[in-house]
């Protein structure tokens, strides 16, 4: 298997959140989101915008004004949030972004999209419009509305997010993710176990057997322990 490949099975599933204008898709990836975290998946999203140019940081503030004195990339950090900014030369496409900046998440919610052939669950609401998006797509896998339909996907209402984050977690991330599975990476301080998120055991896990793979008389497969001891002063 080649390091393409090897990357490309490393990255989250997607699932696109779709319908027409003033269907509800935010509202919708509000309440689906906290159903999906409770659960302990990481999730990430990506919004679609449709103008060429949009407001994303605060206009005046240190950031802003980096950008808009010609800065090609933007990054703002602080101890619990890290947002970037960045130039792009053309409006790319989910694959794209996913490969470049989602690789330490469970599952990818996109809202729009709908031109994408990832699996979609539509929102429609009665009242708003008249026909479906997805009726005769294939990558439609559910459909959230307060309308009757028969279109051959499990159906939910629109206060029913935990019904979809259960359809979502059994088709795409069971199956990737074994809840059942002990903790491949611990960590204590001071004796306490520190409970640690999936990618985080991943990316320390990764370090330290990228580290040792440089040393001679290391076998490969074992236990590995390390301890870091601060002298008190």
């Amino acid at each position: 298997m080649n390091q393409f490949n090897e990357r490309q099975e490393m990255l989250p599933p997607v699932i696109s959140v779709v319908g027409k204008s003033n269907s509800g898709k935010t509202t919708f990836v509000e309440k689906l989101l906290p159903m999906l975290v409770s659960r302990g998946y990481t999730v990430g999203t990506i919004k679609h915008h449709s103008h060429k140019d949009f407001e994303f940081d605060v206009k005046g503030k240190d950031s802003w004004r980096h950008k808009q004195a010609g800065a090609y990339q933007v990054i703002v950090s602080s101890p619990n949030k890290l947002a970037l900014v960045r130039n792009s030369e053309s409006d790319l496409s989910v694959e794209e972004i996913r490969s470049k900046y989602f690789h330490d998440l469970d599952l990818i919610i996109t809202e729009g999209y709908k031109r994408e052939s990832f699996p979609k669950i539509e929102i429609f609401r009665k009242g708003v419009h008249d026909t479906m998006l997805c009726e005769n797509d294939d990558k439609l896998i559910a459909l959230v509305t307060d309308k009757e339909f028969t279109v051959g996907v499990p159906t939910f209402g629109l206060d029913d997010a935990d019904g979809v984050a259960l359809l979502i977690e059994e088709q795409f991330l069971r199956k990737n993710k074994n809840i059942n599975e002990p903790a491949s990476v611990k960590l204590f301080v001071n004796d306490r176990d520190i409970s640690l998120k999936p990618f985080i055991q991943n990316t320390l896990k990764g370090m330290i057997e990228g580290y040792l793979q440089g040393l001679n008389g290391i076998e490969e497969g074992g236990n590995i322990r390390v301890e870091i001891l601060n002298k008190k002063k």
